[in-house]
């Protein structure tokens, strides 16, 4: 297993290569998870039961707890104190998720790139690792998310002026312009979040903070290949995700059962975007130190 971690991959070989390790080792990956994400899935369901949603079934005329807190606020302008706290007590388990959430995808990184390395690494200690980028890992992804924030809404902005004034003085160039724009925009986006997504995996091995410029150098001829491996891991894990909660939501409506089987899937199709991302990442790494090497050769 080591071995194919040290060599570099093809398209075809990273898909086959991360559905092999995540079959291997998928007991501790999933422990990972559990452990660090699973409290959080715990919170959840008891803040259901405690606004009244039945464990067992639940009738989807009910609707979720957020649809509730609206429809409470339109029909009678005041919301319950009972209403308020569990909407107070779901942000508190969202902000906590987002801070144990990169955690645990960190270990799962680290326990890879032990493996590539031949070293022994037990889920305890990877997570133990993990826990000593928190600080870094904190800092690097607020960045990475304002970053992804300007380049949404800035351009989204400046086109839906642009199409707009147009539209006014000539309707069908401003209809017509503003298709090919906003495709562009999309393709723009996905080129730059993966030239520089794999900050991550940098700040979690020590090889750079925050790693958006170390991201953008190990992505160099690359960058379409992986927007391809990150456009089928998130079509997996979609129709996984949705078949699983379409089936779930028929059977048992929005109770708490429907949500912790909602969550375990979660969990299943996390292991297998972490271990995908991990492959992705040592893949560009084993590539850019040969080229590395290849230059500091060719200097000689």
């Amino acid at each position: 297993m080591n071995t194919q971690l040290n060599k570099p991959k093809g398209f075809g070989e990273i898909l086959d290569f991360t559905f092999q390790l995540a079959r291997k080792r998928f007991t501790d990956f999933f422990l990972i998870l559990l452990l660090l994400v699973g409290p959080i899935y715990l919170i959840e369901a008891l803040i259901l039961l405690i606004g009244g949603t039945s464990f067992f079934r639940e009738s989807l005329s009910e609707g979720y707890w957020f649809e509730q807190f609206l429809t409470q606020l339109e029909n009678t302008g005041t919301i319950e104190s009972g209403s308020i706290g569990l909407t107070i007590g779901y942000f508190i388990v969202m902000l906590i998720g987002f801070l144990f959430y990169p955690v645990a995808q960190a270990a799962i990184i680290i326990m890879i790139d032990q493996m590539r390395k031949n070293e022994e690494v037990t889920v305890g200690t990877a997570i133990k690792r993990a826990f000593t980028r928190f600080w870094p890992l904190l800092g690097s992804n607020l960045l990475f998310g304002l970053i992804l924030v300007g380049i949404v809404f800035i351009p989204i902005i400046l086109l839906s002026l642009v199409s707009g004034v147009l539209f006014f003085i000539v309707p069908i160039v401003g209809i017509l312009l503003m298709i090919p724009l906003f495709l562009g925009l999309g393709v723009g986006y996905l080129f730059l979040m993966t030239k520089w997504s794999f900050y991550f995996g940098s700040v979690t091995l020590k090889e750079g903070t925050p790693g958006l410029g170390r991201s953008w150098r190990l992505t160099r001829k690359q960058t379409w290949k992986l927007v391809g491996l990150y456009v089928i891991f998130l079509l997996i894990i979609m129709c996984v995700s949705n078949a699983v909660q379409i089936t779930a939501t028929l059977l048992l409506g929005n109770s708490v059962l429907q949500s912790i089987i909602v969550n375990l899937v979660t969990l299943v199709t996390t292991v297998i975007f972490s271990v995908g991302y991990a492959v992705m990442y040592l893949d560009l790494k084993i590539r850019h130190d040969a080229d590395d090497l290849k230059d500091l050769l060719d200097e000689y």
